[in-house]
């Protein structure tokens, strides 16, 4: 016996590297030495720094590849992959340098995992970071035939005077909402039970979201803030503090950018519910505290900005044609989210 008679096919797998070289390159920032095949990526520091910070990252598309896998869709989750990093490593102010992935699979398949590779190198381009390396790994009888595992890994740079860390934050700075693209990549054992167990199917269309399948409306991949907000900074907006909407929604995630003895009074009905999330609650018949306890709620970053600046934030936002909105007040507190539709 071989290892290829045990199910590992090394030489698939050298194809497979020779065939996601040219995806790998194009991401490659100047600050990149080497290509792709060596033991480790090697990355230089950029230049300019007086007192360089590095911010790191790892995260995972988690159940939503169960939707990719059932639809034979994989173009997309790489895009969520890099995304739930680089936005995370974003809350501190920092820039997004290189990202790494790690691709867990039963059985190679090389035009399967060539488009999920596609879509981290169109997540890397969209944040401006290099696909620096990464590890595939072929693991026979530990996924189910088609199945395949995803995690990633960013480090990104700050100089330390411009670090976010809430102490920047003061009582009475605006909270300006930076409007999602959909569900994102959180809650999606609970959509998935929704679907599941009421009868619908991935590829039914329903009138609520016009062409689109279920499949498509929730494969709509997370959407990446790094050079919408980056810029905003560079061109003088004053952002005080950053929150990623992720796991917990706004209720867990936004009081994690503030200082100590706050909280944020949030302004009713300050904004539309997507109907995605309005579906979800009926069709489920999910409870509003439930909903703002998974899902983003249509909110998926946020920046805290100084009051003479509320105005400033929003039209640059909008001409970054990212939706932006006021949906709060930082007040004197404890950490909690007052006013909150639940």
């Amino acid at each position: 016996m071989d290892y290829k008679d045990a199910g590992v096919d090394v030489e698939a797998g050298r194809e497979f590297v020779n065939q996601i070289r040219q995806l790998v390159h194009s991401t490659f920032r100047p600050e990149v030495i080497g290509g792709l095949g060596g033991f480790s990526g090697c990355f230089q520091l950029p230049s300019g720094y007086k007192e360089p910070i590095l911010v790191s990252g790892t995260d995972g598309v988690g159940t939503k590849l169960k939707i990719a896998h059932a639809l034979n869709r994989h173009d997309t989750v790489g895009i969520d992959l890099v995304a739930m990093c680089v936005n995370d490593v974003l809350t501190s102010g920092a820039e997004p340098l290189f990202f790494l992935d790690y691709l867990a699979t039963g059985h190679l398949n090389k035009e399967q995992l060539t488009q999920v590779v596609a879509g981290i190198a169109s997540g890397c381009q969209q944040a401006g970071c290099a696909l620096l390396g990464g590890e595939t790994a072929e693991m026979p009888g530990f996924y189910q035939a088609g199945e395949y595992d995803l995690a990633g890994f960013c480090v990104g740079i700050v100089e330390r005077s411009q670090m976010l860390d809430g102490s920047q934050v003061q009582v009475g700075d605006v909270a300006i909402a930076l409007a999602s693209t959909g569900v994102h990549s959180n809650g999606f054992s609970l959509v998935r039970k929704i679907v599941s167990e009421k009868g619908f199917s991935w590829s039914e269309r329903l009138e609520v979201f016009g062409s689109q399948t279920l499949g498509e409306v929730f494969l709509t991949p997370t959407r990446i803030y790094v050079k919408p907000v980056l810029s905003a900074r560079q061109a003088g907006l004053e952002i005080h503090g950053m929150a990623h909407i992720t796991g917990g929604g706004l209720p867990e995630n936004l009081p994690r950018c503030l200082g100590k003895g706050q909280a944020i009074k949030i302004i009713g009905e300050s904004w539309s519910i997507p109907p995605v999330f309005q579906w979800l609650a009926q069709a489920g018949s999910v409870s509003s505290q439930a909903m703002y306890n998974t899902f983003n709620m249509g909110i998926a970053f946020v920046v805290i900005v100084p009051p003479h600046q509320e105005e400033q934030a929003i039209t640059y936002f909008q001409s970054q044609n990212v939706t932006a909105f006021t949906i709060g007040e930082v007040i004197t507190g404890s950490g909690e989210l007052i006013g909150l539709p639940i």
